[in-house]
This record gives structure tokens, C-alpha cells and sequence, in this order.
């Protein structure tokens, strides 16, 4: 009988209302309790549009290099018009940016990625690719080219001989002499970026792109946005969230960055994780005799070593845009064959599979520009952090001492913003109450974004929920069939992932 009388009292929280406890000297009132999360909102009825549709199936098609549609995919695309409302000039202006829809769901479901990454018309409609039926028979995937990519009002302002020398950099450059040809060319990037951009210049930013998000929800006449984020973009969602919290429906986060660490604990920890990635494909590439040898590790150092000083003919291949191209390829377990080829090929001397690699970094193909440039733009627009150049040399040289083939490359990324204008508000860290369940996706291997800060950004959240993937890559839905099948369930069911659930790498 006592052992039942304890269960009852511990079986779970009391129901019952506060009480005031009172003794001989003291009353001590509890604290109110922070609400819990929300309930998981309702799909709401379908679309009620503003925008007009194209029909632009095969030029989509085309732009994603496959050969044939699943039966019945279809894409459309629009221009949703928002505001510019730059810092210098609020409410004042407009832009307009590029939209696609995929499928005949009755629901829209934003999809974003990451800045750095392909424009996000194109990966939303390549993630349309990867979706179930199911999903897909529920909702519309709805992409967008945020602010300054794609084919949005473009940021394309860095001379084309700049960014080849930002990101063809030295990554283990450790003095202060050499890194200050760095500074010199960071400097006149953002020099021509004030120059051509003017008030626009800070206007690219996450915090903006986010009010773009509800002008898309007001666009398409639903009372709560659907979307899914994947890693750096988790933040533009976030920031939806802390803006906007009354528009927010079900919401996922496929990784997120940790929010909070400053930039350069950020970067730290990104070159850290990227070495381990980087570990994780040497093992798999030796266990199926890849082109690189018994050793990946050492042959791929090795080749960063020699091209340090004679950079491979062509474009030129330099010892950075190298180690650009090993990070761009550990982001898909799927495309690790082909990057150790191209490896493999440059180790030969022959630099043109790297050299294509990294090309949409650093070349505008009309009408998508370069993607270093939205890229630096917002990433500087995003944090408050300026490092001195002092300080810029110490990381440099610790960094590329601990994670000898990426802690250059991640610390160099410090320089970008040194000189940039400092933005007049740092992004808000996600706290808002009240938000329904929001599953975050915790990758193990993710050379873009650590799993632990993808863990942190879930307990940061009052309504996060973690999921983790013990696969590799850089995002889960539509790669791990696990983790796509409990972003369904949530997404079209309203079934929220078990807390902690793990879905096998």
C-alpha cells in the first residue's frame, strides 16, 4: 500500500493550482510556471493566392540536370513583391523574389536552405524530388531565392577576380603579412558591395528575410506558414518564429546552428566537426579502395601542401578553392565517390572536376549570380562580431595547428566580415513561449552544422523537440528514410517525434 501511495505522487506534475506555504517566520509563493508548448496547429484550409503562376516545369527541369520528372511533378513559378526596408531607408522600397511551387498539394510547405548554398527555387524543387507521395499529396512545396540570390534582386557585386581570391585563399596561411592580402581583398569587395548596393547593403539579412516569410504567408492566403529549414536557414525560421509567432504552423529544423555561440565559437566549432566528416569519408573511401589510397587523409594533405605554392593550371586550382571543394562534397554521403574522384584527378594534375565544384561560388551564370556574394553579405549583415586582424592572425595560426584542413579556411570566414558596416541589431535568440512543438534534426556527421548545436538549438527552444540522424550529411529529410517518415508523420498527421528518438545512420 505505501509503495502504491508513492507512485501516485510521483506518477507525474501536479494538476492543482499554487499554494501559498506559510511558517513561523516566512511565506514563500511558487513561481508561475512558463507556459508549455502549443497544441500542433491545424493544416487550415488550402491556399487563397495572390500571386499568379507559370508553368515552368521543363526550364526547372533543365536547371536541375535530370533527365526525366516523376510522373505527374510539375513546377510553377512566380515574383512575390516585399519590402526593401533596409536600415538606412525603412519601409521605403521594394524588391521582388523569385518563388517556385512543386506539386498539387492543397497546403503550401516552405522549404529553405542555406545562403551559401544552391538558390532556393532549386532546392526546394530538387527537395520536391526526394519527398514521399505522401507528403506530397498533402502539400505544395513552395521555394524561394532569399534576399540577394537566385534569381531574386540580386547582390551581385564582388569583381569576379576578388572572389577567386577570397575563396582561392591559402587556407594555412598563419602570418600576418600573408593574411593581410586577404584584408586587402576583402576590403574592396565590400567597398564595391557599398558601392553598388548603397542603402540596399544591409537589407540582406535573416532578420528581413524573415518579414519576407510572412509576406509569402499573406501572398498565399494561409493563416499559419508551414516550412522547413535546413541548417543555416533553421535561424530564418527561428526568427519567424520570435517576429511573427501567430503565423507560425508546423515548423521542422533539419540542423540548425547553435545559437549561443558567437561567430567565432561558431567557426570553431564548424572546423572541428568538418575534420571529423572528413575522418568518417577518409574510413569509407579506404574500406572501397577510392582512387585516393590506403591513406585519403594524407594524400588530400598532402595535395593542399603542393598546390600551396603551385596552384594546378586553369582557373587557377588553388590550395583554398581545394578545401572549399572537400567541404561542398562531405555535405552529400551520396556524392562522396565522385569528390574522391575529383580528388584523385587533381592529385594527377588535373584540377577541372574541383575546378567545377567550387565554379558556382565564384561565377555568375544569368540570371543566378555568384553565391559567395549573398553569402558574405548576409553572414556579415547576421552578427555584430568585427575581429581585429591581431586577433584574426592568433585564431588562424591555433586553429590551422588543431584542424590542419579546415581551421584556415573557417577562421579566414572571420576576415570576410572584419571591415564590413556592423549591423545595427544581432539576430534574436529563440526564446518565445508558447510556440506548438518544433522537431529539430541533429545529424552526427554534418560538415556544415555540428550536431551538438543542432542538440543546443533544440533545448533553447521552449517547444523543441530533437531528433537525431547517426547518419552522414548535411540535412536528413529526403537522405535518411527514418527521419523523412517522422517529419511526414508531424507534417501531415500532427505526430510529434518521440524526444530523442535516433534513426540509424
Amino acid at each position: 500500500m505505501l509503495l502504491l501511495v508513492v507512485a501516485a505522487c510521483s506518477a507525474g506534475p501536479s494538476q492543482r493550482p499554487p499554494v501559498a506555504y506559510r511558517d513561523a517566520e516566512q511565506q514563500v509563493t511558487p513561481q508561475p510556471q512558463a507556459p508549455g508548448p502549443a497544441p500542433v496547429p491545424p493544416l487550415g484550409p488550402p491556399a487563397q493566392e495572390s500571386l499568379t503562376w507559370d508553368d515552368c516545369t521543363e526550364q526547372t527541369r533543365g536547371e536541375l540536370g535530370v533527365p526525366a520528372l516523376p510522373a505527374g511533378m510539375t513546377f510553377t513559378c512566380s515574383r512575390l513583391p516585399t519590402t526593401l526596408d533596409s536600415p538606412e531607408a525603412p519601409g521605403r522600397g521594394t524588391a521582388r523574389s523569385a518563388v517556385i511551387s512543386a506539386g498539387s498539394g492543397r497546403i503550401p510547405l516552405v522549404v529553405l536552405g542555406d545562403i551559401g548554398g544552391e538558390p532556393g527555387t532549386a532546392f526546394a524543387a530538387r527537395m520536391a524530388l526526394r519527398l514521399p507521395p505522401e507528403l506530397l499529396r498533402t502539400f505544395r512545396v513552395i521555394g524561394m531565392d532569399r534576399r540577394g540570390t537566385g534569381e531574386s534582386d540580386s547582390a551581385d557585386c564582388i569583381p569576379i577576380e576578388r572572389r577567386n581570391a577570397i575563396l582561392g585563399f591559402d587556407p594555412r596561411a598563419t602570418d600576418r603579412t600573408t593574411l593581410d592580402r586577404l584584408v586587402d581583398s576583402v576590403r574592396d569587395a565590400s567597398q564595391q558591395c557599398l558601392l553598388s548596393l548603397d542603402e540596399r547593403l544591409q537589407a540582406y539579412d535573416t532578420w528581413r528575410t524573415a518579414a519576407d516569410l510572412e509576406e509569402l504567408r499573406l501572398e498565399l492566403g494561409v493563416p499559419k506558414l508551414h516550412a522547413v529549414g535546413r541548417g543555416e536557414a533553421a535561424r530564418v525560421l527561428t526568427t519567424f518564429a520570435e517576429r511573427f509567432p501567430e503565423s507560425v504552423g508546423r515548423m521542422v529544423l533539419d540542423g540548425a546552428p547553435d545559437p549561443q555561440l558567437d561567430a567565432i565559437a561558431q567557426g570553431e566549432a564548424q572546423a572541428q566537426g568538418a575534420e571529423q566528416v572528413f575522418d568518417r569519408f577518409a574510413a569509407d573511401c579506404a574500406a572501397r579502395g577510392c582512387p585516393l589510397g590506403p591513406d585519403p587523409r594524407r594524400t588530400v594533405s598532402d595535395l593542399v601542401e603542393r598546390t600551396r605554392a603551385a596552384p594546378l593550371p586553369g582557373t587557377p586550382v588553388t590550395a583554398g578553392k581545394i578545401t572549399q571543394a572537400v567541404l561542398l562534397g562531405l555535405r552529400d554521403r551520396d556524392a562522396w565517390p565522385g569528390l574522391a574522384q575529383a580528388l584523385a584527378a587533381a592529385n594527377r594534375g588535373d584540377g577541372s572536376a574541383v575546378a567545377a565544384m567550387v565554379a558556382p561560388l565564384v561565377e555568375s551564370t544569368p540570371p543566378a549570380p555568384a553565391r559567395l556574394d549573398g553569402d558574405m553579405i548576409t553572414s556579415c549583415n547576421d552578427t555584430t562580431l568585427r575581429v581585429p586582424p591581431q586577433r584574426s592572425t592568433e585564431i588562424a595560426a591555433d586553429w590551422s595547428a588543431r584542424f590542419p584542413l579546415f581551421g584556415g579556411v573557417f577562421a579566414q570566414r572571420l576576415v570576410w566580415c572584419g571591415l564590413w558596416p556592423v549591423p545595427q541589431q544581432a539576430l534574436p535568440v529563440p526564446r518565445t513561449a508558447g510556440l506548438p512543438p518544433v522537431p529539430v534534426i541533429s545529424t552526427a556527421h554534418d560538415a556544415a552544422v555540428p550536431a551538438l548545436g543542432s542538440d543546443h538549438m533544440a533545448e533553447q527552444l521552449p517547444s523543441g523537440v530533437v531528433l537525431r540522424w547517426l547518419g552522414a550529411g548535411h540535412g536528413a529529410v529526403g537522405r535518411s528514410e527514418c527521419a523523412t517518415t517522422a517529419v511526414t508523420r508531424f507534417l501531415v498527421d500532427g505526430v510529434v517525434p518521440t524526444e530523442g528518438m535516433a534513426c540509424p545512420g
